[in-house]
């Protein structure tokens, strides 16, 4: 039976929430599976990262918790469950900060509560693992002396240190963890590494970090802000512009990988991998700089982005189309087309980019569109949709970087859409006139398939939405012209759609998206470990390109998938630095021969 807690109509919200995690934590003590599940109201959700499971996981209701912690109490001995600050209500549900240790680490939390019956139950549940115990990282009063005091004839300085270890790497000694693809959250991952003291290299075909960003279209910039986008350890500074253009995010890169000292070496290109059994390590053939090297890590990270294997579309007619034509990732910008017939073949975020920066450049511009898109204004996105989490706003009211990824992420994806709906209706209510001038143009537009607007479209499908900087105003208006339907083939000087529709060109851009993050598995390793690791991104909730059944987190994302060792890493600049704690704990476990049973590790249900 469930302890009965102090009356809801009398307790304060601190009592109720005290007596709530004594009470929660008396049952662990006793292993008392039962008594700890009936803590949970009957709708309710624990989302674990690390900290119980190792593993991304969320379980639903008392038997989901009673599952989860079946498998994992005895031997993950959780303690000390207090809260952090003083508790929260609103609308009947007590919000709370708390913290608590596991054998192996410390621990931080979220609960929501809520009455049941006259008892004080969790609604949601949130416990992450931010640090191992005798693993701390070198931060605050751990920090380094950096000098050292006293007279040695052998001193090594920092430097020497630096030049001896990037010396060594790769040849006399093998990095534990590679890390292929530098971008932001290869190089979030590597910082996080570093700091734990796994011996890691992060590689990437560019010349440069940041040169993912310093290659594409020259009007790419952020779209989500500057509060929103912060790298681990180390924010922008606080007179960083609200959405930074590519070349200054490059930069930033490229600076932040140099002073947060991340093992990475550039113009370097994966050529093959495979895994072995029998040493449990890794063969990866690589080219740095023309050279051939192998390097054997016990664990391999794909970094390479769920906007990084372009879908190009192979059409009858290409090879007889005399102008341009590339994939939207080897866009250069308009320079070249003032006064040209442009095509761009696609309408979410880089189709729109891309039409507004030629139309800017004076080219009559046509966007082909294949299916609705989602169109979310950016102002009232980062208002509506963001500003209680990532603003100045935000800030003012004590809600830091780390706590609103916290209070993001105890959200379980499952109800999540329940949120994110009040919000878009608001917006759309905002924004009527412009969606009313949008559909009157002829513009397929759609809020989700529930209603659920942008965010669960990226969650869902990555993919069917554009944040509008003010290209969605060129359709609206008519000065970006707009088509329909599918592409059917190319002639010398035009692209033809299925429906006969001839659209004269003189530049055909395909912003047709990318394919599944596994797909650099399959190129990588084999097609057989890609389909054992199956689809990668998703929810499984059974909507437009997110198929069933439901999964309950982003499929293999940060998480074990069913090839050992092998790992998927990336998503946007928040999500780069977030999971990158988790997933940096997890490789630091194993790298120092902690056990790390993996509770509720993703099935496969779909091959890509």
């Amino acid at each position: 039976m469930t302890q009965t807690l102090d009356p809801p109509t009398t307790a304060s919200p601190q009592a109720r929430t005290d007596a709530w995690l004594a009470s929660f934590e008396e049952a662990l003590r006793a292993c008392d599976v039962r008594r700890a599940a009936g803590h949970f109201a009957t709708e309710s959700w624990w989302r674990d990262l690390v900290s119980f499971t190792w593993n991304i996981t969320t379980v639903e209701g008392p038997a989901g918790v009673a599952d989860l912690l079946g498998e994992t109490l005895e031997r993950v001995d959780p303690s000390g469950f207090a809260t952090e600050e003083p508790p929260d209500e609103a609308d009947g549900v007590i919000t709370a900060w708390f913290t608590f240790e596991t054998g192996v680490g410390r621990g931080r939390g979220l609960v929501r509560l809520v009455e049941e019956e006259g008892e004080t139950k969790a609604w949601t549940f949130l416990t992450t693992l931010f640090e191992l115990t005798g693993h701390e990282e070198p931060r605050g009063t751990h920090r380094p002396m950096g000098a050292q005091h006293g007279a040695d004839k052998h001193r090594t300085t920092w430097l020497e240190k630096q030049q001896e270890e990037a010396a060594s790497l790769g040849s006399t000694t093998q990095p534990e963890v590679l890390v292929i693809g530098g971008g932001q959250g290869g190089i979030a991952l590597g910082a996080r590494l570093r700091q734990l003291g796994v011996p890691s290299l992060v590689i990437d075909k560019h010349a440069r970090p940041g040169d993912q960003w310093r290659s594409r279209y020259k009007s790419l910039c952020l779209h989500d802000p500057v509060w929103y986008d912060h790298l681990p350890y180390l924010k922008f500074p606080d007179n960083w512009p609200v959405f930074a253009p590519k070349d200054k995010v490059g930069d930033w890169l490229e600076f932040y990988t140099r002073v947060m000292e991340v093992p990475y070496w550039s113009s370097t290109v994966a050529t093959s991998a495979s895994w072995s059994e029998e040493t449990q390590e890794w063969t990866v053939e690589v080219e740095r700089e023309g050279q051939a090297l192998t390097l054997r890590p016990k664990q391999l990270v794909l970094a390479t982005g769920m906007s990084g294997k372009p879908l190009t579309p192979v059409l009858p007619g290409q090879d007889v189309f005399r102008g341009d034509q590339h994939h939207s990732s080897a866009h250069p910008g308009p320079d070249a087309y003032a006064g040209k017939r442009c095509v761009v073949v696609g309408s979410n975020n880089s189709a729109f980019d891309i039409c507004g920066a030629l139309w800017e450049n004076d080219a009559d511009v046509t966007m082909v569109q294949r299916s609705s898109t989602h169109i979310v204004k950016s102002d009232s996105l980062m208002d509506l949709g963001l500003g209680d989490l990532y603003s100045e706003r935000a800030l003012a009211a004590g809600v830091t970087t780390e706590k609103a990824d916290l209070i993001f992420a105890s959200l379980p994806y499952r109800i999540l859409h329940t949120f994110q709906i009040p919000a878009y209706e608001a917006m759309a209510e905002r924004d009527k006139d412009f969606y009313e001038r949008l559909e009157a143009s002829g513009f397929q537009h759609d809020w989700g398939d529930d209603g659920s607007g942008l965010f669960m479209k990226y969650l869902r499908r990555g993919s069917g939405y554009y944040i509008d900087v003010g290209a969605a105003e060129l359709v609206a208006d008519g000065e970006v012209k707009l088509a329909h339907g599918q592409v059917d083939h190319l002639t010398e000087d035009a692209v033809v759609l299925a429906d006969g529709t001839e659209l004269p060109a003189d530049l055909v851009v395909y912003a047709t998206g990318y394919g599944s993050m596994n797909g650099w598995a399959a190129d990588l390793i084999s097609q057989e470990v890609a389909d054992r690791v199956g689809k990668v991104w998703g929810l499984g909730s059974d909507t437009t390109k997110d198929p069933g059944p439901w999964e309950g987190e982003q499929r293999n994302m940060w998480k074990p998938t069913q090839q050992e060792a092998l790992w998927f890493h990336g998503g946007n600049l928040h999500q780069s630095r977030h999971y990158s704690l988790y997933l940096a704990l997890q490789l630091k476990a194993r790298s120092v021969g902690i056990d790390t049973p993996v509770y509720g590790r993703q099935e496969v249900h779909h091959l890509s």
